[in-house]
């Protein structure tokens, strides 16, 4: 883990993202540096461009992460093109024997990565825990490779003609990944690239990026050959590289909209393909005949886990009819979560990332009794003792949203809850299908016929029917839809597998005697 120190003093502040870039006066010999992992070996960067990685529960600057050069990239993207070459030649067998031995380090080190995780990211240890262990499951289902990519076979479709179809490998690969999931996210990416024949070069959020490095590591460790992962750093100028890479095939991004629109218009014009999982809006409809205790849980763990910085996180509940009075039982159960350190073991919600993000979530908050709604539970100006100057919010609980409000309009990324109302099922429907984002949504009732028209009905990608946070697990596929998602085939499951390859479907002649065919300028019908 790297040692805490004291916030240098000659920086220079950069836009909009909140990091913060080294002066290349300053000594940074006395800050630890972040490596690139590069044809198997961990390097030091030789940019002069370095951002600032701070603890979001102190602000201290715990380490950089530099700006990959473009040399440095491009080495990185060659490298992994010669070593597809080799990569892809390994049956399919022989590649997930490596991922086999993967898991299982990840399994061993849970503890290590947890604590890296919480470092620099903030979340609860538990909660990075989970962050490592939805990856595993991910690392097992690419270990399912050998019957996951079957092609396809027909025999004599026509007379002496037979049909069959397999999924190669496309070649260089990348993954840009958000701060959210240090673990995750790179777990939903490189082993699902590897197992099909790929490389992949990944770059970590250069927020949070040592637990994927270290993963990479671990890969290597594990029998991975050089050069199959490497990891660079950066900000926009390493998407941009990534984008025009000649090179690279096909870019998995997982992360805000902006970033990911931007992404998918730039990939696909260079001709790569591109899956994005962007931002989303998820609603909880709350019929009153739910289990009332059980749904509370639900909508408040949902909400607040995480310090709400989840894609999937529950950040509206529309209670409908006479599920409106439960409101102030919600605030009562929000307000029994303990704000604190993700390290002590008792919080049950974390710091935010940055100070910026801290702003922007107060901000929203502050919008909305602006405009008209209410504040039932304020998480602002909340201090923990002896780390004063973390970027704490606790959680919050605002009603009387509307649809034109600027915090139910926009994505808070925060812990922050809001409530809605309805009349009637339909009406709550209509809420969900009228916002743009399809991430995910979830109803809690016990009854069968309202379930079943949700999900008929609601327009997103993936339901939970008193189920608060409907991933699925890897053998389906993360189904978000609308403005959640640019590009027709998810992570993990089918989709992935189908995303990772190119189907190549051969038809074979063979005959025993010595005819020929009558071949012509008729399109061929295969009558007979």
């Amino acid at each position: 883990m790297f040692k805490k120190i004291n916030t240098p003093q000659l920086i220079n502040k950069t836009a909009s993202t909140g990091a913060r870039l080294f002066s290349t006066k300053m000594n940074k010999q006395s800050v630890k540096k972040v490596p690139m992992i590069i044809n198997g070996e961990k390097r030091i960067s030789q940019s002069k461009e370095w951002y600032e990685i701070h603890n979001p529960a102190t602000n201290e600057v715990i380490a950089m992460v530099p700006q990959s050069t473009d040399a440095e990239m491009a080495e990185a993207v060659q490298n992994s093109k010669q070593a597809f070459g080799e990569w892809r030649d390994w049956s399919v067998s022989r590649r997930v024997r490596v991922l086999y031995k993967l898991r299982q380090m990840l399994e061993d080190n849970t503890q290590e990565l947890a604590q890296m995780i919480t470092e620099e990211q903030g979340k609860t240890l538990k909660d990075a825990e989970g962050d490592i262990f939805r990856g595993i499951e991910v690392v097992e289902h690419a270990c399912n490779m050998s019957v996951l990519q079957m092609g396809d076979t027909t025999e004599n479709i026509a007379k002496h003609i037979d049909i069959y179809s397999y999924k190669q490998p496309l070649g260089v690969t990348a993954g840009i990944c958000p701060f959210n999931f240090p673990a995750m996210i790179p777990l939903w990416m490189f082993p699902m690239a590897v197992a099909t024949g790929n490389t992949m070069v990944l770059k970590p959020s250069e927020r949070d990026p040592t637990t994927g490095v270290r993963i990479v590591e671990m890969a290597l460790e594990a029998g991975l050959p050089k050069g199959v992962v490497n990891v660079i750093h950066g900000k926009k100028q390493t998407v941009d590289f990534i984008c025009d890479a000649p090179d690279i095939k096909a870019i998995s991004f997982v992360g805000g909209n902006t970033a990911g629109e931007y992404i998918y218009a730039r990939g696909t014009g260079n001709g790569k393909r591109v899956q994005a999982n962007l931002g989303a809006k998820n609603h909880a409809v709350v019929l009153p005949d739910a289990r009332k205790e059980d749904t509370i849980n639900a909508l408040c763990g949902a909400a607040f886990g995480a310090a709400g910085q989840r894609c999937m996180a529950l950040t509206t509940a529309i209670l409908v009819g006479e599920a409106k009075a439960w409101l102030p039982e919600i605030v009562a159960k929000a307000k029994t979560y303990k704000v604190n350190v993700g390290s002590d073991p008792t919080a049950d919600v974390g710091p935010l990332i940055s100070p910026q993000s801290k702003t922007r979530v107060e901000s929203l908050i502050a919008s909305a009794q602006k405009e008209g709604a209410k504040i039932d539970l304020d998480g602002r100006g909340v201090v923990v003792k002896g780390y004063e100057t973390g970027n704490f919010v606790g959680p919050t609980i605002i009603s009387g949203v509307k649809n034109v409000h600027t915090c139910y309009k926009e994505e808070i990324f925060g812990p922050v809850m809001l409530i809605m109302t309805a009349e009637n099922l339909d009406e709550a429907i209509q809420i969900i299908n009228s916002n743009p984002y399809g991430n995910g949504t979830a109803i809690f009732t016990r009854s069968g016929p309202a379930a079943r028209k949700f999900q008929f009905e609601v327009d997103a990608g993936q339901i939970g029917i008193n189920l608060p946070i409907p991933v699925p697990p890897p053998f389906f596929s993360f189904t978000g839809s609308r403005a959640s998602i640019r590009g027709d085939l998810n992570f993990y499951g089918k989709g992935a597998v189908q995303f990772y390859t190119q189907t190549k479907t051969i038809m074979s002649n063979w005959r025993e005697d010595e005819s020929g065919m009558s071949f012509g300028t008729v399109m061929p019908t295969y009558k007979k």
